[in-house]
């Protein structure tokens, strides 16, 4: 069926990366260096680089869910809490290090509060760690040796907030250098505490150096400069309190009596600054910042803000104005979505200058405070991928008729189970949300090289979205993509979307412009759009200036939804798919009046494919040959001829619905995604399933293939988009050298033989892990004569051979282990089970019960150091050793009984022979007698 036999079939695809849930619910850390991010998966915690989205590791928890999780300033140990009441230190890996297995804590605190901590963070020198729990309780643990040093309580509530004032430098400020607690809690007061030695042992050691009092509500937010003289506080009464800490009680307050020293110490409220928002995250800039419109470095105090608006603002605390904002408000939406977008929680690194905000709907944002846009982006959870397809931005016009390749496929558009469009770089994590659709996306299509993304939504309405010009950006200077036209006009869902594949004209200049869009609803109508006044970059601007497209035509095309839409390459057919069993070809006629105006576009029904026991999910014109493949809920893939619309071919191996099919390699080859959770490749002629790709818990809905089809990208139901990479060279290069090392080793194995160096032949059978081999030396050396027994005082050969009994009683650990395993498999046949008994006896002879042992203990060490796996100690290799006696036993007790068998019936054999002998030979003896006697008698009357 498929031409370009010249074409080389691809037989195999690896697993290059997956982008898999990254933040469900639950807190968030990142180390001081900004690198490297922790976050919490359901009951997981898991360790990310956030410049490759590489997974470090992941930390082996308790099964219940985290409530709070710190990482030491050092970036030495995380600390984490669990629902189960349990502390949790962990030791972070190295640098560049990747774990396969959990990383297990160093230490477990079994039940460290009598009720959920909610706070917890590290004092600046890596040594303490403060937790505040539901029941107003405040501890302090020494992190590296894992007790408890202070206890506080006291607070009205649940502590809600938790920081350390250790001042770096104690000559900014005319105190001694002592460590402070502060705490917030939902009693809207803010104690201090001292943390030094000497009040400790004092009598009112718990109780806090100073109340602050001053907010209404919840304080969420505490930071204390990096000089230790300001305490900032935000909360949830949508305010923000400078304190100051260097403040003394006047000297009046000291007269009279004792209390004087304890009064000493009285910050006072310095400023309010109205947020006009519930802040829930609050921190102060380090004062090296490079900020507009600062003084002196000495008078800098800057801090950030984030709360119910989703928007990072940064503002000066001695004005009390917002220098600039990071993100921007959402106008015009649903609660629901409000409180999706709000922040709940932020971190600052000094080192990248850079916030990060944490927000409900599980999206990680930093921005950079220096350029003061979103640098990158990173989406927790997508919930379940509906469809996704290659986009390529930044390729203009003429890099596509310039370049050697048509697509560079920098990024991948998903559409989840949202109103919102994921755009992710196909190398990293990095992510851009595209909004405008009021409901879920259901359906992508790209066009004009990838510069082009076509979407339907639930709200009834297809958009069109272009990527920015080259150069060009909006205020944040990351945005690439943008609405630039809508279709607006079925009465249902839109489910199904093409754009057309060749380029037209606009205007006196021919561009890769995309002519004209179809798009199939449940209402189950196919309506046919004009897309030549569309413009193929985003210049920015409202929703109003985005053009409103005209729909050239409305056809009825089947009597149940449509499910998938396809446009034939020359853009002369189109395809639809439908739940009624179906698939239909129609004829396009799109004719452009005088001057590139006047445009009038029809559809022609031309034939039905019938043949399908379920519903068509998907359609797909092939890139060469004039046919069509179809993927449906019968769990089958046909193949359809446009020439008399009969199925010609039909692909079955899937156990549930076929959801997407595609062509790849001139139309050779398909590939298929199903609800059974796998990806498919087909040879289209032969009808052979050549590889089958799992990575995948559900129904694989969205399946993706690049421009250069050397990579497949598939996304499913269970949230998890992977990408596979052919990998069908390399896989060649590794057997044809596997090959060529094999006959290098065959006639070293040979030569050795020739040699009669049986120790070299022996070691290197192993090491190919040829049996067959082996087992034909040993039989050899059975049927053949010791060359050194000829001498009668040397002792026998065990095997036949001596210079083999010396190598089997000097065989490495794991050649014996090996050995001993081949004498298993071959001790289970009849014909081989001789030469399995003479090896077994001469390793029996020759080594000792511990010498075994120790050999499948060596070969446990060895995987151990191959795998990496941690084995189960020094008796590792006694689980083996068993497996294989209870192996032997069996079958040498079957061939003992058997030669036993043989060897009376030898006997019987024997006696019938005997009894047989003598009777024949008696009688001859018996005759010959007679003779002799006669013979006498008659030479006696002769005489």
């Amino acid at each position: 069926m498929a031409v370009g036999s010249n074409q080389k079939l691809k037989t195999a695809f690896k697993k290059a990366r997956c982008i898999a849930p990254l933040h469900t619910s639950g807190p968030v850390a990142v180390t001081t260096d900004g690198t490297r991010l922790v976050t919490c998966v359901e009951e997981q915690i898991l360790l990310t680089e956030v410049t490759t989205g590489l997974e470090v590791c992941r930390f082996a928890g308790d099964t219940q869910s985290i409530t709070a999780l710190c990482i030491s300033p050092s970036s030495s140990h995380l600390l984490a809490f669990t629902s189960a009441l349990s502390l949790r230190i962990y030791e972070l890996p190295a640098t560049g290090s990747v774990h396969a297995n959990p990383v297990q804590p160093v230490r477990v605190v079994a039940r460290a509060h009598d009720a959920p901590v909610h706070v917890c963070k590290a004092d600046p020198t890596s040594t303490y760690l403060a937790s505040g729990s539901a029941d107003g309780v405040v501890k302090v643990w020494d992190i590296v040796r894992g007790f408890v040093t202070h206890v506080f309580k006291g607070h009205g509530g649940v502590v809600s907030a938790l920081t350390f004032n250790y001042p770096r430098d104690p000559s900014l400020v005319n105190q001694t250098s002592k460590m402070q607690l502060i705490t917030g809690s939902v009693d809207t007061r803010i104690r201090i505490f001292d943390l030094s030695s000497a009040t400790l042992r004092t009598a009112g050691s718990q109780k806090p150096e100073a109340v602050l009092e001053g907010h209404v509500s919840v304080p969420r937010g505490l930071d204390v400069s990096i000089d230790g003289k300001w305490l900032i506080s935000g909360g949830r009464d949508s305010v923000v309190l400078v304190w100051d800490l260097s403040a003394k009680a006047p000297s009046s307050k000291h007269k009279g009596g004792g209390k004087g020293k304890e009064k000493e110490f009285m910050p006072t409220l310095a400023k309010t600054i109205p947020i006009l928002e519930r802040v829930e995250a609050v921190g102060l800039l380090h004062p090296d910042e490079d900020l507009a419109g600062s003084t002196s470095a000495s008078e800098k105090l800057r801090f950030y803000t984030g709360g119910e608006k989703g928007v990072v603002k940064i503002w000066d605390a001695r004005e009390g104005t917002v220098l600039f904002s990071l993100g921007s408000e959402q106008e015009n939406i649903s609660d629901e979505q409000e409180e999706q977008r709000q922040i709940v929680d932020m971190m600052y690194v000094p080192l990248a200058s850079t916030v990060i905000s944490v927000h409900a709907d599980q999206n990680i944002l930093f921005h950079s405070i220096s350029s003061k846009s979103l640098t990158r982006q990173l989406i927790g959870f997508n919930d379940e991928i509906i469809d996704a397809t290659f986009l390529s931005p930044y390729l203009t016009s003429s890099d596509v008729s310039t370049s050697a390749t048509p697509s560079q496929d920098t990024h991948i558009a998903l559409a989840t189970n949202s109103s919102l469009i994921r755009v992710y770089t196909t190398t990293g994590l990095d992510a851009r949300l595209l909004s405008g659709h009021k409901e879920i996306v259901l359906s992508l299509d790209r066009g004009s090289g990838g510069r082009v993304l076509a979407s339907g939504s639930k709200d009834r309405s297809a958009r069109i979205w272009a990527s920015s010009a080259p150069g060009s950006h909006d205020g944040q200077g990351s945005q690439e993509w943008g609405c630039v036209a809508i279709c607006e006009g079925h009465a249902e869902s839109v489910g199904a979307i093409a754009l057309s594949r060749r380029a037209g004209e606009a205007g006196d200049a021919a561009v890769d412009h995309p002519k004209f869009m179809f798009t199939g609803s449940q209402d189950r109508t196919i309506k046919m759009w004009d897309l030549s006044g569309v413009p193929l970059s985003h210049e920015g601007g409202e929703e109003d200036n985005v053009v409103k497209c005209k729909s050239l035509t409305t056809h009825k095309a089947h009597e149940k939804d449509i499910n998938s839409l396809d446009v034939s390459p020359n853009d002369r057919l189109l395809a639809s798919g439908s739940q009624d069993r179906t698939a239909k070809i129609f004829e396009i006629e799109y004719v452009v009046g005088s001057g590139g105006k006047a445009v009038r576009g029809e559809i022609k029904l031309l034939g039905t494919c019938k043949g399908h026991k379920r519903g068509v999910w998907n359609v797909r014109f092939g890139k060469a040959e004039r046919v069509l493949a179809t993927g449906s809920g019968d769990k089958t893939v046909k193949l359809w001829s446009l020439e008399d619309f009969s199925c010609v071919k039909t692909f079955e191996g899937h156990t549930n619905s076929v959801l997407r099919v595609d062509f790849i390699n001139a139309g050779m080859q398909l590939v298929s995604a199903a609800s059974d959770g796998l990806v498919k490749l087909w040879n289209v002629r032969d009808e052979e399933c050549v590889a089958t790709m799992d990575n995948h818990e559900d129904k694989v809905w969205a399946l993706a293939i690049s421009a250069d089809e050397r990579t497949i990208v598939s996304g499913a139901a269970d949230s998890v988009v992977t990408f596979w990479k052919d990998c069908t060279e390399e896989q060649e290069v590794e057997k044809e050298s596997n090959r060529a090392t094999m006959v290098l080793k065959e006639q070293d194995f040979q030569n050795y033989l020739a040699l009669h160096d049986y120790r070299k032949a022996i070691q290197l059978a192993l090491a190919m892990e040829q049996p067959g081999r082996l087992l034909t030396l040993f039989t050899n050396i059975r049927g053949t004569t010791d060359s050194d027994g000829s001498d009668d005082h040397s002792p026998p050969s065990i095997t036949g051979n001596s210079a083999v009994d010396e190598v089997i009683r000097t065989l490495a650990g794991s050649d014996l282990a090996r050995l001993l395993r081949y004498v298993r498999d071959w001790n289970a046949r009849a014909k081989t089970s001789s030469v399995a008994q003479g090896v077994l006896f001469a390793i029996v002879k020759l080594r000792s019960a511990e010498d075994v042992m120790q050999a499948f203990g060596d070969e446990a060490g060895e995987a151990v150091f191959s795998t990496g796996t941690i084995g189960k100690g020094a008796g590792a290799g006694a689980t083996p050793l068993k497996e294989l006696i209870d192996a032997l036993i069996p079958y040498t007790e079957r061939h003992l009984s058997r030669m036993d068998r043989l060897l009376q019936e030898s006997y019987v054999v024997d006696y019938i022979l005997g009894e047989m002998d003598d009777g024949m030979f008696d009688a001859d003896i018996e005759d010959d007698e007679d003779n002799a006697i006669n013979a006498d008698m008659n030479m006696a009357i002769q005489a």
